[in-house]
């Protein structure tokens, strides 16, 4: 009986979702002869130069590692073809694959997308169906074309969006959901099993990338809107507002029944923050200024004077 040799799989990923799928590709006994990863990044107070969640792993698995700038050069794509990939997984990798890489393995090259696609194509699928308001997301293996996130899909993975659920807590999910899926689909992939099928033309959103501009609270907003968009922007870049000038970021809030104008302090103490926002209040719990770490309500007020009647910056002060 003849043995079919495992799938020679490079990989292009540079965050912790693309580390927990490469992992789950090696433990899955798949051969990766090539890991391609963004450049070693400035971090922490420090700015020390830090390898990606993706180097990390690929150095504990002695895994060869290129670290591009771009993939445009004739070099770059001899680099990919000298190790003979059956396929490239790419997953967050944060550069642009060029036609002539995608055209290089022979079985073409696969994307890890989290979300179900059409919807939010594009940088921040996660962040943007949380702000939405959507029930569910889920995963999209797909095979890449030069179109953004336009490729057929080879497989779908619903998954439920709870409602305390953060950008952080609903990327483990799918991180989580997606290495097993590409597991899934690497193993089927050479026997024929998987039958792509088109993305719909109709239902096609897209998900910019996020900036720090967009975490902005806007008071005039319903209440509803801003809770998600406080767990949208959880943990990067965190939804601020504006008192007395001074930034706050707020981690965590629940809807409430209170009145006043927008911006308006309803009441802050132990229990909360509660803020009027367009259409009833939210109650932020936890909260954080700028030097400082996350503090509960209680301990933040002890050391910042927020009081009944006090009003924060109405609209978007980055735009201003």
């Amino acid at each position: 009986m003849t043995t079919t040799p495992p799938l020679r799989v490079a990989f292009a990923g540079t965050p912790d979702f693309a580390a927990r799928a490469l992992e789950a590709i090696i433990d899955a006994g798949f051969e990766v002869p090539l890991v391609l990863t963004q450049p070693d990044r400035p971090a922490g107070r420090g700015m020390k130069l830090t390898p990606s969640a993706v180097k990390q792993v690929a150095l504990k698995h002695g895994i060869d590692i290129d670290q591009p700038e771009r993939l445009r050069t004739a070099e770059q794509r001899a680099r990919l073809a000298e190790c003979t990939p059956d396929v490239l997984v790419v997953a967050a990798y944060g550069l642009i694959l060029p036609p002539e890489v995608l055209q290089l393995p022979r079985l073409g090259c696969l994307n890890i997308h989290a979300s179900l696609l059409p919807r939010w194509r594009g940088a921040a699928p996660i962040h943007r169906a949380i702000e939405a308001g959507d029930a569910e997301t889920g995963i999209t293996i797909m095979q890449m074309d030069e179109g953004l996130d336009t490729g057929p899909m080879l497989m779908r993975h619903v998954l439920p969006i709870a409602a305390d659920d953060t950008t952080d807590s609903l990327h483990d999910k799918l991180a989580l959901l997606g290495a097993g899926d590409i597991v899934e689909t690497l193993r089927l992939l050479p026997e024929g099993e998987l039958r792509a099928q088109p993305q719909p033309l109709e239902g096609v959103t897209y998900a910019s990338k996020i900036g720090r501009t967009d975490a902005e609270i806007d008071w005039q907003r319903p209440a509803r809107e801003l809770e998600r968009a406080v767990r949208a922007f959880n943990p990067f870049p965190g939804a601020v507002g504006h008192l007395h000038e001074t930034p706050i970021k707020f981690w965590s809030a629940h809807l409430v029944d209170a009145g006043g104008e927008p911006g308006q302090v309803v009441r802050a103490d132990e229990a909360g923050m509660v803020i009027a926002c367009g259409e009833a209040a939210l109650c932020f719990t936890v909260m954080q200024r700028p030097g400082s770490r996350r503090m509960g309500a209680g301990e933040f007020l002890r050391g910042f004077a927020v009081n009944a009647g006090d009003r924060f910056t109405v609209g978007n002060p980055a735009a201003a």
